[in-house]
């Protein structure tokens, strides 16, 4: 009997690993519960969760080359308007959110600058800092004419 693809089954945990769970199926054949799918909140260690031998009901999320993928938190049955708890954090605590404001909505912001302002000081400390380069690398090259033997 071979498991079908969204069936919901009863399985057992046989191995840990950090990156998820190994659960043997009622066919006899093994899939894996990846870390992301093992509980609806944030999961640091499957061991915080999971332990060898538990009895958990998974549904098959996929089955390719042999592989089958399996979630824990997608077999739990939840009422039609319930969603997961990524969803229903709290607001942020601590600053405002600017994301909806527009930059540009401030009508009295004047630059301190004007850009040629600020293009010519780059110019200027650009050009300052290409000489100095030049001097310092050819001094370590020998300057003009190299060796002379």
């Amino acid at each position: 009997m071979s498991v079908e693809v969204g069936s919901k089954v009863q399985g057992k945990v046989t191995g840990i690993t950090n990156f998820g769970a190994f659960v043997e199926l009622p066919d006899g054949s093994t899939g894996l519960v990846h870390i992301s799918e093992v509980a609806d909140s944030y999961v640091k260690d499957v061991n915080d969760h999971l332990k060898i031998g538990d009895q958990v009901e998974v549904k098959v999320i996929s089955e390719k080359d042999g592989k089958t993928a399996l979630s824990i938190k997608k077999a739990i049955d939840r009422p039609e308007g319930q969603t997961t708890s990524y969803s229903q954090r709290p607001p942020r605590q601590g600053r405002a959110d600017n994301r909806s404001k527009d930059f540009r909505s401030k009508g009295n912001f004047k630059p301190k600058e004007s850009f040629e302002d600020k293009m010519n000081k780059f110019l200027k400390s650009s050009e300052e800092n290409l000489s100095s380069l030049k001097r310092n690398t050819e001094s370590k090259r020998g300057g003009r004419g190299g060796r002379r033997g």
